[in-house]
């Protein structure tokens, strides 16, 4: 895959890293941590924008882009510490969903298969289904890779706008596919009035835990996120966030 710059706005590079190309494994070899951008948002029901996500946040800093940013508290430089690049995002056209989808997925695989992290800048939260599912596959590790979704909804929805592929669809077919187990399948923050008793059924069947905002209230979220990990680090190869 070429590196195809951004799609929207200048072709920067997250905060200054280098650039890599995953056409030429030479500019990654050393990688830990591979970024690529989905700008899609052709999932979306209502509102649209979620495209130029990975343009923001590869501008949004106005400090130098210099490949540098300390964390005073850790005392650690992510950016320095660890090799890190951009590969630049996949061309995702948004009147295309399973296209996209399939081309992320391929952009993940390649990248998981080296032994590095990838880094999804999205997007709507259609891509976390191929997301996960380039990492099931290029970890060698089907159904081995638990997740650890930070949301107020589940987005296990079925079928929306007579479409299997949408914003509140990908987690069910994560689970459906096989890619990733729904006893592994950790969601944190869900709030308000969705999903309806049906999908929360469906979930229930799965095995999923759901940590709602009223209980991580109760419980306070250092408590909820422990309990988490520990389900998510058991038996399973990886932790997609």
């Amino acid at each position: 895959m070429a590196r195809y710059g951004t799609q929207f706005g200048p072709d920067i590079t997250f905060l200054g890293v280098p650039r890599a190309d995953l056409d030429e494994p030479r500019t990654w070899a050393q990688a830990d941590v591979v970024i690529l951008g989905a700008p899609f948002d052709g999932g979306t029901s209502y509102r649209s924008g979620a495209r130029f996500g990975p343009k923001a946040l590869r501008e949004t800093c106005y400090l130098g882009h210099d490949g540098s940013r300390p964390s005073l508290a850790m005392r650690v430089d992510g950016l320095q510490d660890l090799a890190v690049v951009d590969a630049g995002d996949v061309e995702m056209y948004s009147g295309d969903a399973a296209r996209s989808c399939r081309d992320l997925e391929a952009a993940v695989t390649t990248v998981a298969e080296s032994g590095a992290i990838p880094l999804v800048l999205g997007g709507d939260h259609t891509v976390t289904w191929p997301g996960v599912t380039g990492v099931a596959r290029g970890a060698d590790s089907w159904g081995r890779v638990s997740v650890i979704h930070f949301d107020a909804h589940a987005d296990t929805g079925d079928i929306e706008f007579g479409s299997l592929i949408g914003h509140g669809q990908p987690m069910r077919r994560l689970i459906e596919s096989g890619a990733a187990r729904g006893d592994r399948f950790l969601q944190v923050g869900l709030r308000g009035y969705w999903p309806p008793p049906d999908i929360l059924a469906w979930m229930a069947e799965q095995r999923m835990r759901s940590f709602e905002m009223s209980e991580i209230v109760a419980r306070g979220l250092d408590e909820c996120l422990s309990e988490a990990f520990e389900i998510a680090l058991d038996d399973c190869d990886g932790v997609f966030l």
